[in-house]
């Protein structure tokens, strides 16, 4: 049967109805985490892809690392002002994945404490960055994706982009290790050039109790207009899984630990080195 031309918007307009007949009914579904699947489809991943593909021009490259089923652990560089980064790559590598599989975020204590963006962030699969959440999600066979260094990098500035910072004291390798997860270092490049940091106001950070406050070229000089990013070039690519099931029985190692954990940080940053010679124009095609 061949379709008319109006039954495409007949059928968007019976599925937005009935979508939005689920929700006010409350006929849906969340897990224990509050990732509510349905609406990370029907409204988040949607804006998100606007922003992945149309305006950062994201290319994605390596996705055949990630596992099609079970537990893996995507560790990346974090960096940017805001973390756009983490956003960009759940919805890339949900749509780029044959199994278009969701990634399940780790994100500061900050972001849970913040109102709309904690319930945006539990709605959209995310949850706080600690171990026992973290050994839980892979225990079940998710995809879990942790960004190590933290503030560190998204409130660096711009005179140290694409330098990667310390990873801390490796807890997401305990994770992986307790679990026998495999981890799959992804590297993105575009993140430090949609907000470039030029300075960072302390005493007004300290006054606000936040972990910097931002001076960019844009903001707080154009006030929300300064929200807006940049339309950089974006570059994601997910190197080869690391094993880890040989070493559980080294998850209290503080030397498997770090030994891990630094060989997944340069991976990462060797990775980060290649895709900038790849991408020598930050705002280019």
């Amino acid at each position: 049967m061949v379709d008319r031309p109006g039954d495409h918007w007949d059928r968007k307009v019976a599925n937005g109805l009935a979508f939005l007949r689920r929700r006010l009914s409350g006929d849906y579904e969340v897990d224990e985490f509050g990732f509510d699947s349905e609406l990370t489809d029907a409204v988040f991943h949607p804006l998100l892809r606007l922003l992945y593909r149309d305006w950062f021009r994201t290319e994605v490259s390596g996705v055949e690392h990630v596992p099609i089923d079970g537990p893996a652990l995507v560790v990346g560089n974090h960096s940017g002002t805001v973390a756009l980064d983490a956003l960009i790559l759940s919805a890339a590598l949900h749509d780029k994945h044959p199994a278009h599989r969701y990634l399940r975020l780790l994100g500061a204590d900050l972001v849970f404490r913040m109102p709309v963006v904690s319930e945006i962030a539990r709605k959209t699969g995310g949850t706080v960055a600690c171990n026992p959440d973290a050994e839980r999600l892979l225990g079940g066979g998710d995809l879990v994706g942790v960004f190590p260094e933290g503030f560190k990098g998204i409130g660096k500035l711009y005179a140290d982009r694409y330098k990667l910072q310390r990873f801390g004291r490796g807890g997401f390798v305990s994770a992986a290790l307790r679990t026998g997860t495999p981890i799959v270092p992804v590297a993105i490049v575009g993140g430090e050039e949609i907000y470039p940091m030029l300075a960072d106001i302390k005493p007004l950070a300290r006054l606000l109790k936040l972990p910097y406050f931002p001076v960019t070229p844009t903001f707080p000089w154009l006030g929300p207009l300064g929200m807006v990013p940049l339309p950089s070039k974006w570059l994601i690519e997910f190197c080869p899984p690391i094993p880890t099931a040989h070493l559980t029985d080294s998850a209290d190692d503080p030397l498997v630990v770090f030994n891990l954990a630094d060989q997944v940080r340069e991976t990462i940053q060797q990775t980060v080195h290649t895709l900038l010679e790849r991408r020598p124009d930050p705002f280019g095609p």
